[in-house]
């Protein structure tokens, strides 16, 4: 099959025989008035590499696929990275289409029909030295969601290597709620930390709710549990060395100055134990938390999450290692998008093989 390049490097077949062969085997193309059919960039570039078509220039002579390729990128700087994509995808046998915004590709599930069958995967491409913008991906997430379709990111390195990622929103739900204590309990702050010697207290915030960490015969809590006991009215905090009441703002500001994430831990925190989650510290992990759907003692932990404002942006790589390392140890990495106001959005991402 012989079709004509334009310069923008895309390629269109007058034969109506040719054109109908051709897009027939994997619908590529789309069809126009008279029989032929016009090949996107996307489109030309692989069926010209895949050996597929011939392609000619307007006066007839023929035309190498490393010139084709450079043409498309010519008109289109982006065009090397989404090509890898789009070349994986279709070759793992799937039907891709070029999208209009928000994505790059349309992917039909395998053995669908074009035009009958809805897309099943809406397809960003990205290169690692792109940033990983947090309000952009909520705001694909919620459109795909809306549309019903899985959106994926292919992130494609250095080395040309491709990892697919699948970003949902997700809502985190556990099976644990909160009991207030009966009566406020003491906490006893000394540096990072709070301490509660109360016996009772110690039973049931420590086992029955799995605040802290029992050691000995007391509960230490981090200044996230601290302070979210404290707001709720069930803990009474004091300076150690003068038994002085401690008021919650200035714990607030102690915490700010060890941790620049603290209103947002704070927050997420919140939520999440308001979600019935027992959340623990994901510091192992390399996390802000890890949160189990039941007591600890019972359950393994779900998640893995880390808690950051809604548009934060960081590099890819920092990304990649959490999801890699919360599903090397089967848990969900969540990203906890806090809000000026202090409401929480998650966002999922779970690397996958498309």
């Amino acid at each position: 099959m012989s079709g004509v390049l334009a310069d923008e490097g895309t390629v269109r077949f007058e034969d109506a025989a040719e054109a109908s062969a051709l897009y027939g085997k994997g619908y590529f193309g789309t069809p126009e008035s008279g029989g032929a059919l016009a090949l996107d960039r996307y489109e030309s570039v692989y069926l010209a590499e895949m050996s597929r078509i011939a392609v000619v220039s307007a006066a007839g002579r023929t035309v190498e696929w490393p010139e084709i390729f450079r043409r498309a990128v010519r008109h289109d700087r982006g065009f090397p990275v989404r090509y890898l994509v789009y070349r994986d995808l279709r070759q793992r046998g799937y039907v891709v289409r070029a999208s209009p915004p928000p994505v790059d590709f349309a992917v039909l599930p395998r053995g669908g029909t074009l035009h009958k069958t809805p897309s099943r995967y809406w397809v960003e491409v990205l290169s690692e030295r792109a940033p990983f913008d947090l309000a952009h991906l909520f705001d694909l997430a919620a459109r795909a969601q809306t549309a019903k379709k899985a959106l994926l990111l292919g992130l494609v390195d250095e080395e040309s290597d491709l990892t697919y990622y699948r970003v949902r929103r997700p809502s985190p739900t556990g099976a644990l709620p909160p009991r207030p204590l009966p009566q406020p309990t003491d906490g006893w702050l000394s540096e990072d930390r709070v301490t509660v010697h109360d016996p009772a207290a110690v039973e049931a915030l420590g086992r029955e709710l799995a605040y802290g960490s029992r050691v000995g015969d007391r509960l230490e809590l981090s200044l996230i549990e601290a302070a979210y006991l404290a707001s709720s009215g069930q803990l009474t905090l004091r300076d150690a060395p003068s038994g002085r009441a401690i008021p919650l703002e200035r714990i607030e500001r102690r915490a700010r100055k060890l941790d620049p994430r603290f209103t947002e831990r704070l927050a997420a925190y919140r939520d999440l134990r308001g979600r019935h989650l027992v959340v623990k510290t994901g510091f192992k992990y390399g996390a802000h938390f890890r949160a189990y759907p039941r007591n600890p003692a019972n359950a393994h932990a779900r998640y893995l999450i880390q808690a950051v404002p809604t548009d934060h942006v960081a590099p890819w790589p920092e990304v990649a290692g959490g999801v890699r390392v919360a599903q090397g140890v089967r848990k969900e990495f969540l990203v906890a998008g806090v809000a000026a106001d202090a409401s929480v959005r998650f966002l999922a991402l779970e690397r996958i093989r498309p």
